[in-house]
């Protein structure tokens, strides 16, 4: 599942920040607006409290000459709707009886004025405790109202109440300063956060691009040489003791390859010498034996025998020991020749001394009606397809078919040695292209080869800039080659 964090630590660290900020911001946010809710209710509340349920009990003797028993404060007769005397504009006053509005009344700035209410506001209004405390109502007609309610002397309730809007205004108004002020900040700390965290985390950013550097080093042979360090840092800091162990690291490792640069020249230079020295003596004994064998006078059967099998085991020395020059030389990055090169008329002299040497197998052409011609060595791409005919025929029964393939795109040409003998066991698939690996370990007491002709493939291919490929299943083994057009 893919996260939906940022993936560099710079984004994250810059998010974090400015989360972390809009939560406090948010924190103090709502904790100013429920204060100043609560400091503006509880005042709305105290004028409710002193005005008491002196207009909504005027709405009883509103029309009527007051009884003996009530005392008016001055001469003026009550309004039509109540005494507005005294009582600020939106003073809201009902007089409830058994769960019916009898009265209900609002004061307006010229006077009071009756307000119409609907069945849901009339449940509202009953559904008020009568415990002296303030409480909030919607009043289809007047809006949010806050109300207290009162026992009445006549078993009635007094409802008191006073517009909801001086409250809702400055919390409504808080809200949207806060809200301004804090996207103000938070765009603020964003960017001034984001220049920050990059300031902070340049020695890593140093690390980073040191360790992209190497990545991209070809380490697997040769002669390597690593960037430059990363510049130390403070080392009190973790950054700082990522850039010291990374640089340590780097030395290790520039060490390490420049032993194995060392020992690899070494056996490459010991190789190629021995295979030098060893050349003349190998050619020296294979001489004297073929000479010893033109002898005129009689010759035991048993001398006859050893001297052919000398000449027979020098020959083939003397073969693994040009193989093993070859490698060498290859190895040393020598240049090959790049002439025109036509494989059509290579793979049709091979296929002729492959069908002499095995006739047992049968060797079948899958050619172009038109000759393919590459640049490159024709000696050593001779040599690789007769060592894949070679392979081929050394470990697949009699009776086996052998096809070589070739064809040309865009990229370059394709040979293709496919047969369908055994395959290729599958442990020895992964390092059939290095030296003196056999896939058949039976031949080795058998006269097999010394597992040097496929290493020798893979070499001269990569010397061409080719690639080499191997697809194999019981009945079905396929070696594809593909060689650019281009010069070596």
């Amino acid at each position: 599942m893919r996260s939906l964090l940022p993936p560099t630590l710079r984004a994250r660290l810059t998010l974090g920040l400015v989360v972390l900020l809009a939560v406090c911001c948010a924190a103090v946010g709502v904790a100013a607006v429920v204060e100043l809710k609560g400091v503006l209710t509880e005042r709305l509340d105290q004028q409710l409290a002193e005005g008491g349920t002196r207009f909504p009990a005027s709405l009883a003797r509103a029309g009527r000459p007051p009884s003996e028993h009530e005392v008016e404060e001055d001469e003026e007769e009550e309004e039509e709707h109540g005494d507005t005397r005294r009582q600020s504009t939106g003073t809201f006053g009902a007089r409830l009886r058994n769960g019916a509005v009898v009265d209900v009344a609002v004061v307006l700035s010229t006077g009071s004025s009756s307000v119409p209410l609907t069945e849901a506001d009339v449940r509202r209004l009953a559904a008020i405790p009568t415990d002296g405390r303030g409480h909030t109502v919607d009043l289809s007609a007047l809006d949010d109202y806050r109300v207290m309610a009162a026992p009445g002397v006549d078993g009635d309730v007094l409802v008191t109440g006073l517009p909801w809007e001086p409250v809702e205004a400055p919390v409504h108004r808080l809200e949207l300063v806060a809200g301004i002020v804090f996207g103000a900040a938070l765009t603020c700390t964003g960017v001034a956060g984001a220049f920050w965290v990059r300031w902070s985390l340049r020695p890593l950013s140093r690390v980073a691009a040191t360790a992209t550097r190497v990545s991209r080093l070809t380490l697997a042979s040769g002669e390597v040489a690593l960037p430059a360090r990363v510049p130390e840092s403070d080392p009190r800091s973790e950054v700082g003791r990522v850039a010291g162990a990374f640089n340590r690291m780097l030395g290790h490792v520039e060490d390490a390859l420049t032993q194995r640069h060392a020992s690899q020249e070494r056996l490459r230079s010991f190789a190629a010498d021995a295979s030098h020295e060893l050349r003349t003596p190998v050619a020296t004994v294979r001489g004297h034996a073929e000479l010893a064998l033109l002898h005129p006078g009689s010759v035991p059967p048993e001398v006859t025998r050893a001297l052919e099998r000398i000449v027979a085991e020098s020959g083939r020395m003397g073969a693994m020991v040009d193989d093993l020059l070859l490698l060498a030389r290859l190895d040393a990055g020598r240049p090959l020749e790049a002439l025109p090169v036509d494989l059509t008329h290579m793979i049709l002299d091979a296929v002729t001394d492959a069908r002499a040497a095995g006739p047992a197998h049968h060797w079948e052409l899958d050619l172009p009606e038109e000759p393919v011609t590459v640049t490159g060595d024709e000696l050593r791409l001779q040599q690789v397809v007769c060592n894949l005919l070679a392979n081929a025929r050394s470990h697949t029964p009699a009776g086996t078919k052998v096809t070589v393939g070739l064809s040309a795109d865009g990229a370059g040409a394709v040979v293709k040695v496919h047969d369908d003998g055994p395959g290729v066991p599958e442990e020895a698939r992964p390092g059939l292209f290095e030296r003196f690996t056999r896939a058949d370990r039976s031949t080795k007491d058998a006269g097999g080869g010394a597992g040097l002709g496929l290493s020798i493939v893979a070499a001269v291919v990569k010397a061409h800039g080719g690639i080499v490929h191997l697809e194999s299943t019981p009945g079905a083994t396929t070696f594809t080659v593909r060689l650019p057009w281009g010069t070596v």
